[in-house]
């Protein structure tokens, strides 16, 4: 490497240590998403690993999306979430049990598109029609989101229940997102891709007994 080239590696290292004591676009380095200004266009690896304060070399490794055009680029760089405990109050609430291919319909709405699904647990039964479930997704008429319903109707408590929900375009598209990710678990996949029995005698599909917590147990 000449002596130019070492100079300009150089001054990108030394920018971007600057970067990270600094806000980037007003956010502090606290935000979820990080937005990373760059002025060099030198090739560098998107992963990178990061040091402890005694410089020891730290477990997490963060692989950055970055995008660079002309003399400026952009940089997005995954953080993990913090949660906090919130008094949620004295909620009613009714579940209702999506199947894969019910998640399918879901997540493969298109802006005007509309579904609807029933639920009867006793369904063929000489108790059918006791306890019936429908849940609706229905888009606004300016195609801004959605209208997500549920309706269940208890004839045994006596009981006909509506809940409706307005969802915004951004709102369904982190639930699209999520339900995407949680298709191979409702399908079994991520057992056989991601875990293997400890021994020959152990059932791989064994279920968690808290896994257990349907629709129909509330």
């Amino acid at each position: 490497m000449n002596c130019r080239a070492m100079t300009k590696l150089a001054d990108l290292l030394q920018f971007r240590n600057q970067l990270s004591q600094k806000k980037c676009f007003g956010k502090d380095v606290r935000d979820a998403l990080l937005l990373h200004c760059f002025t060099s266009r030198a090739g560098i690896s998107t992963a990178r690993q990061t040091f402890a304060a005694d410089g020891k070399l730290m477990s997490r490794t963060f692989a950055p999306y970055s995008v660079y055009k002309g003399k400026a680029a952009f940089s997005a760089s995954p953080r993990l979430p913090t949660f906090n405990k919130m008094d949620s109050g004295c909620l009613k609430r009714q579940r209702f049990a999506l199947s894969a291919t019910e998640v399918g319909s879901f997540i493969s709405l298109g802006p005007r598109d509309s579904c609807e699904f029933f639920h009867d647990p006793a369904m063929l039964s000489s108790n059918a029609g006791q306890v019936r479930k429908s849940l609706s997704i229905k888009p606004h008429a300016d195609g801004s989101g959605y209208f997500i319903s549920l309706s269940v109707v208890n004839n045994i408590l006596k009981t006909n229940d509506r809940f409706t929900v307005p969802v915004t375009t951004a709102e369904f598209a982190v639930m699209r997102t999520a339900f995407s990710f949680a298709l191979p678990h409702i399908m079994g996949w991520d057992r056989l891709t991601n875990q293997l029995p400890k021994n020959k005698d152990e059932n791989p599909l064994k279920v968690d007994p808290q896994v257990l917590d349907l629709e129909w147990d509330r």
